[in-house]
């Protein structure tokens, strides 16, 4: 089952937070075909990525005044919920470590972001104005496919995300650590693409990036970062 659409329990939004918006931009598009361009109908005016015309993320600058200095590139995922207040405190009750606590997003929603006990980051989303991605059943081409956190403890893993829900994570896959996977576990969103050989050509040829293969459940796979290491994992199509 890929990403889900506007549905609790699941994935939602993915917000890239790096330091040079501009190199970062041209990698991704350079690779994946991804678009980033400023949301003219955000009062914010947002950077916004788009896959196959679909918005898919955004884009935060760690150099602005917001955020603290020393704070490590990364891509932060929304997980949509109920009631942020509620889970948040489920998580911390079963081992979870509260790093922003639940508050208010303006109109949009509300927002706590957490580590797991695994050491893996997630935020979650209550959505009001901002409900996150609105994707087709088929994700559009390089767009969300399913969300992956590869861990010590895959099992316990899954138990700890289902408890804190209340629900399985149906959008989700849980799978023991691999010699390639980051030392710290964290979340990592999966795209299809039926050209790994052609993409790769692509990373390499733009330069400033990396790509690492490896196989993921028998196939095929890249682990792509880009300038800063923000990475995402791309399965072969049909896995």
């Amino acid at each position: 089952m890929p990403v889900g659409s506007g549905a609790m329990n699941e994935f939602c939004w993915m917000d890239l937070k790096v330091r040079d918006v501009a190199t970062t931009a041209a990698f991704f598009s350079a690779a994946l075909g991804w678009r980033f361009a400023v949301d003219e109908t955000d009062w914010r005016r947002a950077v916004k990525v788009t896959a196959g015309g679909l918005q898919i993320g955004s884009v935060s600058d760690l150099a602005g005044p917001l955020y603290p200095p020393g704070i490590p590139a990364h891509v932060a995922y929304y997980l949509a919920v109920d009631d942020v207040d509620r889970r948040a405190a489920a998580a911390e009750a079963d081992g979870a470590r509260l790093v922003l606590a639940p508050s208010d997003a303006g109109d949009q929603g509300r927002i706590a972001t957490l580590v797991d006990p695994f050491g893996a980051a997630f935020s979650l989303w209550q959505p009001c104005g901002f409900r996150g991605w609105d994707l087709p059943a088929a994700p559009p081409v390089h767009g969300p496919h399913r969300m992956v956190l590869a861990c010590a403890d895959p099992r316990r893993a899954e138990r700890f995300y289902r408890e804190v829900l209340g629900a399985a994570l149906a959008s989700a896959d849980f799978v023991p650590r691999q010699g390639t996977d980051p030392l710290t576990p964290q979340w990592e969103l999966a795209l299809v693409s039926d050209d790994l050989a052609g993409l790769a050509d692509r990373a390499r040829e733009h330069g400033g990036g990396s790509f690492v293969r490896f196989e993921d459940r028998g196939l095929s796979s890249l682990r792509l970062c880009g300038p800063e290491g923000t990475a995402f994992r791309i399965r072969a199509a049909g896995g």
